[in-house]
């Protein structure tokens, strides 16, 4: 199945997320406890937590501090109770947002994303407004010339949904969420190590950005995603 030019947009992304690794750590934890208090501080019988705990050290996080954040989440430490909430709404030329949160402060929370939308040129919309221009799944993406024929061959074996050849040559596996950690695992295994490897809000369909627009949406992006609450923020923008 072929797809579109994605390979630019996620390295893009990919930076942006480098540049920002100070916040990755408060990230991570909050992710930890959230995961360890809604299923359990066990990994092995908790796959978000385990997810969490592979972000942990993809950023470096201290092995000491995850064990002390699951002990504050399953209550054998006194710790601060995070809400996830997500909200959604439309950017520049309407390009669908979806913003994840994790907050103590709902009242805060919603209103520091309003004043993000409506000031950087946004409309903030209702619960489910873009969802449905989302898919959830876990997403695997390896760089142009790596084998299609090999990444195809083991992802599907494993339990993969789909595989797509970008235009640029990029591959993406496609996952159902519960399967994403054993394909990863067998893409790993055969020496096929992904770029990009996540349970993600994939876009459907994207809309491309240029020019003036393209900078006024990253601008948008910038701000949602420095806002303090923030998590993850998706998006169907391809921008120029």
């Amino acid at each position: 199945m072929a797809g579109h030019s994605k390979w630019a947009n996620i390295q893009h992304r990919k930076g942006r997320q480098d540049e920002k690794r100070g916040k990755a750590w408060t990230r991570v934890i909050r992710e930890i406890m959230v995961a360890a208090r809604t299923g359990g501080g066990d990994p092995s019988a908790n796959p978000r937590l385990r997810l969490a705990i592979d972000k942990a050290k993809a950023v470096n996080l201290p092995a000491d501090t995850v064990k002390r954040n699951i002990d504050k989440a399953t209550g054998n430490l006194e710790g601060v109770s995070y809400e996830e909430i997500r909200y959604e709404g439309y950017g520049i030329g309407g390009a669908a947002i979806i913003i994840d949160c994790m907050t103590d402060n709902r009242v805060r929370t919603v209103a520091e994303v309003r004043h993000a939308f409506s000031k950087y040129g946004g409309n903030m919309g209702t619960e489910g407004s873009v969802a449905f221009q989302f898919k959830h799944c876990g997403q695997l993406v390896f760089a142009p010339g790596t084998s299609e024929d090999k990444v195809m061959e083991v992802a599907l074996e494993a339990g993969a949904e789909d595989v797509i050849t970008d235009d640029d040559g990029a591959i993406e596996v496609l996952t159902a969420p519960a399967d994403f950690e054993a394909v990863r695992d067998a893409l790993s295994a055969a020496g096929l190590n992904a770029e990009i490897a996540e349970v993600t809000m994939r876009a459907e369909n994207t809309i491309a950005l240029s020019g003036d627009d393209a900078e006024k949406m990253q601008k948008l992006l910038d701000v949602i995603e420095d806002l303090d609450d923030v998590q993850d923020v998706f998006h169907n923008a391809e921008l120029g």
